[in-house]
């Protein structure tokens, strides 16, 4: 019976054998199999790209990451949080209830790379984002354990007492806008002093923050410190802002009555 249903793929098999057998024999055959079967991988990677831009979505009031937060954001990709946790929650129901609204594609047009993921170690940071104070993150990044017992996340105490190297802000965001992000020359060039002015708000530096990236920009003392700038500042501003680009997805879960 078995041996019935399984001689037609036999034979499939060995014709296929034979056919590719005599293309190796032939130099000219086998290179334009290989250049057909690139020309169709390539087709089908690059033909959806004529549509982007009936997919990504407009959101006229999406904003930058400021220098501090990109600078945050390099550090959480420099120690590897992207490997536990993603950042993009799938239009399933289970992840809209536990995570808030799915995640859009105008979300990630301005990251380099994209840190979608589909690792989950650890939860989806898509929208953590002002879910917890500054103070949580900055004790669960120093000791996991301490506030998420069985945690298997590893401790970032350090990040405390290393101090932010601000100095190659403005090549990174000029870097950034050479691959399309739109970084005015102000930004660039006020990029050290912004990212010291959004976590030192006592500061003449914080005005200019403001005036280049928003009213709304967040401002403080991201890791409960006066004085120096940390690497802890940056991370914590990073998380605190993740799903806080833009309003679209809420509007779109409030529209559809989700």
């Amino acid at each position: 019976m078995f041996r019935k249903l399984l001689k037609p793929f036999a034979r499939f098999f060995e014709l296929h054998a034979r056919t590719h057998y005599r293309a190796e024999r032939h130099s000219f055959a086998l290179a334009a199999g290989i250049i057909l079967a690139a020309s169709v991988g390539g087709f089908i990677e690059i033909a959806p790209l004529f549509t982007i831009d009936e997919t990504v979505e407009a959101a006229p009031d999406m904003r930058l990451y400021t220098p501090l937060e990109q600078a945050g954001r390099d550090i959480y990709i420099r120690e590897g949080c992207y490997a536990c946790h993603s950042q993009m929650i799938r239009s399933l129901q289970d992840e809209v209830d536990r995570y808030g609204p799915y995640s859009l594609a105008v979300e990630s047009q301005y990251d380099h790379p994209m840190l979608w993921g589909s690792k989950r170690t650890g939860p989806d940071l898509a929208r953590v984002g002002e879910k917890y104070s500054d103070d949580w993150q900055v004790r669960h990044l120093v000791d996991p354990r301490a506030l998420v017992p069985g945690s298997v996340m590893p401790q970032y105490a350090f990040l405390l007492d290393a101090e932010l190297e601000t100095g190659s802000l403005p090549d990174r965001l000029a870097a950034l806008r050479a691959v399309g992000v739109p970084y005015g020359d102000a930004q660039i060039v006020n990029a050290a002093a912004d990212a010291r002015g959004q976590a030192l708000p006592d500061t003449d530096w914080a005005d200019g923050v403001a005036e280049r990236y928003g009213e709304e920009t967040n401002i403080r003392h991201f890791d409960g410190r006066s004085g120096e700038l940390t690497e802890m500042d940056a991370l914590v501003a990073y998380l605190q802002i993740l799903g806080g680009l833009t309003d679209l997805p809420a509007e779109i879960q409030a529209a559809r009555g989700d």
